[in-house]
């Protein structure tokens, strides 16, 4: 029921000015998570084209963090909210930082893309790229899904796949680690793909960050730094 009452809640009382900022937010999501994903691909496929267009397309999500960050502070001077209506402002300005974090993460993957693509060497460490990418990607999307219903129940399951990534990438670390002993020759570009491996953990952890946000804005509760199970009180 906390979701029916905190949606009806939304239809009833939000003013359409914090509707904006909230489907800006979507559309700063939805923008990110191309840019992750032509990243991905960028590494997987060899295409330094592709990762150059992601690198151009960042300061696009720079610009979409600066101006809901303005349309928030604008709201709060105006507005004075309280209860809801500020912890979901709150809410938002919190989610473009993290989302924006996001894009800066997809650039650097796009920026080692470029560096892979003139060496020379094995393809080793390309199966994890693809794996643990395809598992972050899918975090995200169910991350901005939840945020989109603000639905609880679907956060926290959504917030526990962290686990299984941090598992992922330490399980890829070891062997390329172990990989780089066996061929010194292999050092150089190995070294480009565990930095990628390295971004999308990262972006494993700010999707992390806006379930906890959701959490917090519906219940009213600060969930961070606690151990996480896949339900939440009624």
């Amino acid at each position: 029921m906390t979701k029916l009452t905190f949606e009806n809640h939304i239809v009833t009382q939000f003013d359409g000015e914090l509707e904006e900022i909230r489907t800006r937010l979507m559309e700063m999501g939805g923008k990110v998570e191309q840019q992750l994903q032509n990243a991905i691909k960028s590494v997987a496929e060899i295409d330094s084209a592709m990762a150059e267009q992601v690198i151009r397309q960042e300061r696009q999500v720079d610009e979409m963090e600066r101006d809901i960050d303005e349309a928030c502070i604008l709201i709060i001077a105006r507005r004075q909210p309280a209860a809801t209506d500020l912890r979901l402002i709150m809410m938002v300005s919190k989610a473009v930082n993290d989302l924006e974090r996001i894009g800066d993460e997809a650039k650097k993957i796009a920026n080692h893309a470029i560096i892979l693509a003139e060496q020379d060497g094995p393809s080793k460490g390309y199966t994890e790229v693809r794996h643990l990418g395809k598992s972050v990607i899918s975090m995200l999307a169910n991350a901005l899904d939840a945020f989109a219903r603000f639905d609880v129940e679907a956060a926290m399951r959504t917030l526990n796949e962290d686990q299984q990534i941090d598992l992922d990438y330490k399980t890829a670390l070891r062997e390329l680690v172990t990989y780089m002993m066996e061929d010194p020759r292999s050092i150089g570009r190995v070294i480009n793909i565990l930095w990628v491996i390295r971004s999308l953990e990262r972006v494993g952890d700010h999707a992390k960050n806006l379930c906890e946000q959701i959490v917090f804005v519906v219940k009213g509760k600060d969930i961070r730094h606690q151990t996480h199970v896949a339900r939440h009180d009624h």
